[in-house]
């Protein structure tokens, strides 16, 4: 991009962001640094400083937008249906979502604030918003639970079906099991499932 004579601060935050998020679906996490997100969009290195404190604060932006999309995905899914049907079709969508854009998406895996940084509270309520559906469709299987059992059995689930797209989108599956990550997240609901019906009084 050639360099303009003005641009705004929000036309330059844009810039950065879509600059930075184009280097990280090419070349991966990486590959990101200030001189070359400056190289792409024609300004110093120092420009990016002016905008954003830090790299991490740039990252955590970049995520932020991934998380946003991917919670819009999520509430889009369709809410018919059994809770078993809920949870497959919420679980599919949210596999599809993450080997759409695999490095970027492995981002939010690989990308570590430094020690003594905790992630800033608006992030966490991202995450938090993420395990509303997954909530919200499990609820009908856990009726005789409190509050927080229900929401500790929907981070359960997350963190398994987390796990595995995370691995699908470096392609770590098939070289050791042969078989896709989507059968293999298909399994893991089908069992988790029948765990929870031996768990129901009868």
């Amino acid at each position: 991009m050639g360099r303009r004579s003005i641009h705004t601060p929000e036309e330059l935050r844009e810039f950065i962001i879509q600059a930075a998020t184009e280097i990280v679906e090419q070349d991966g996490l990486e590959g990101l640094s200030a001189r070359e997100i400056a190289k792409r969009i024609g300004y110093s290195p120092g420009t990016l400083y002016n905008v954003f404190e830090n790299l991490d604060d740039l990252l955590l932006t970049i995520e932020a937008r991934l998380l946003d999309r991917l919670a819009d995905r999520l509430a889009k899914t369709d809410a018919t249906g059994t809770p078993q049907e809920r949870l497959r079709r919420l679980t599919k969508t949210y596999f599809a979502f993450t080997q759409e854009r695999p490095k970027l998406w492995n981002l939010l895996i690989e990308h570590r604030l430094p020690a003594g940084r905790g992630l800033p509270g608006w992030y966490q309520a991202k995450l938090e918003s993420l395990l509303v559906p997954l909530e919200s469709a499990l609820a009908p299987l856990l009726t005789d639970t409190d509050s927080g059992a229900k929401k500790h059995a929907a981070r359960t689930l997350w963190v398994g079906v987390h796990g595995m797209t995370s691995l699908a989108a470096a392609d770590k599956f098939s070289p050791v099991t042969g078989a896709t990550g989507a059968s293999h997240i298909d399994e893991l609901v089908s069992t988790y499932l029948a765990g929870l019906a031996q768990r129901r009084p009868h």
